[in-house]
């Protein structure tokens, strides 16, 4: 039988080269003012994003970063496509947006003259040349039609109040003229040609960024307090839970680091659906924990009297087909996404990878090594103080 709880300390050792690096990047986040390490998008921070595509080819995010750079706005650039056509993304600090005119009526919808009443009190004529009055019809002497009258059936709407089919209006650009955008929008332009499409226009506040950052880490931090009572009251241990949460913890740190890593180095970048990702990722993770730690449960019924790390491999071994097969799926679906899916999802699909292949792991070589390692140290402590009680 293949001992996998023999070679813990290979796994322990694996677990560090995967994750020392991530901390040491994601350290590096606050000790560099955000240039290296984790790089958050404006959902977090705040800013503008804009959205453009250009008449005459689309340029590099380098060489829009150039440009960028001339203006003196921090931010980054990326590149997103939709159908055939490729836009730049740019996400800077707040710079403002454009400044959308307001709808004013047409005067071609405005009444005719023709249907007004006449100032003299005299009816106007209608279309055929009669008087506002009905055919058959006697008007008394010395009155006129009030102005209130309504129009004889046969008075048909000035020919000029419809639009006519070629003068629809053709697709809004809102290019913004003046402020810091404009600059911007300028620069671009003289350097890469004509901007013909905008797709996208944000602006988020800081108060809506700091909130929403306030709530990330109170859903992280509940539902990780949720995990460990329910695993707790559950298998009647507080040691399953606390192992559980380990590799949580492990899970964690694992996405997040290589998000540091490539934000500090690709340009990758936190947003609102990270948060999501994460969630899902830490379900996931306790999930297979869950799975394991059921049939050690079982199995020390079963294998009583048998050491407790050859319960936990008996255990191991039992689960470890169905925790692979769930993973594979899963990842199967989520490469498919990765590979061809929209770029609006494209870091949360990312993350959902590297959290599902690194919960798939951390359940299985992580988790049930903690608890072994834990219990052979409580064992060890018994027998000193039992050792310690019969030396008196």
């Amino acid at each position: 039988m293949f001992d996998l709880i023999g070679k813990r300390r290979w796994f322990y050792v694996f677990s560090a080269l995967i994750t020392i690096p991530g901390l040491i990047f994601i350290l590096a986040t606050p000790l560099t003012g955000g240039r290296a390490g984790l790089q958050f998008s404006i959902d977090f921070t705040g800013g503008t994003v804009w959205e453009v595509h250009f008449e005459e080819g689309t340029p590099t995010p380098a060489e829009v970063q150039e440009v960028m750079t001339e203006q003196g706005l921090p931010g980054s650039v990326a590149i997103t496509t939709a159908g055939d056509r490729e836009y730049v993304l740019i996400r800077t600090v707040q710079i403002g947006l454009t400044a959308r005119p307001s709808p004013s009526p047409s005067p071609t919808t405005s009444a005719s003259p023709a249907a007004s009443p006449s100032p003299s009190g005299v009816p106007s004529p209608s279309p055929n040349g009669t008087a506002g009055t009905t055919p058959g019809s006697t008007a008394l002497p010395g009155t006129s039609p009030s102005p209130d009258v309504s129009p004889s059936p046969d008075i048909s709407p000035s020919p000029d109040v419809s639009p006519s089919p070629s003068a629809a209006p053709g697709p809004v650009i809102n290019l913004p003229t003046e402020g810091r955008l404009a600059d911007l929008r300028f620069a671009l332009e003289e350097r890469f040609g004509p901007i013909d499409e905008v797709r996208q226009e944000a602006n988020i506040g800081p108060v809506i960024s700091g909130e929403l950052a306030q709530q990330a880490l109170l859903l992280l931090v509940l539902g990780s307090a949720g995990i460990l009572g329910w695993m707790t009251f559950r298998f009647a241990d507080f040691r399953m839970g606390m192992a559980a949460i380990a590799a949580l913890v492990h899970d964690v740190v694992v996405v997040l680091g290589i998000f540091a890593i490539g934000g500090t180095f690709f340009g990758l970048h936190i947003d609102a659906l990270f948060v999501t990702a994460m969630l899902t990722v830490i379900g996931f993770s306790v999930h297979d924990t869950i799975v394991v730690f059921d049939r050690v449960r079982e199995n020390r019924v079963r294998h009583a009297g048998e050491p407790f790390a050859a319960i936990v491999n008996h255990s191991l071994l039992q689960t470890l087909g169905r925790s692979l097969n769930t993973s594979l799926t899963t990842v199967m679906v989520l490469l498919a996404l990765l590979l061809f899916g929209s770029d609006a999802i494209r870091s949360f699909v990312f993350a959902m990878v590297i959290g599902i292949i690194s919960g798939t792991y951390s359940s299985i070589f992580n988790a049930s090594a903690l608890l072994v390692t834990w219990q052979e140290w409580d064992d060890r402590r018994r027998q000193r103080d039992f050792a310690t009680a019969r030396g008196r």
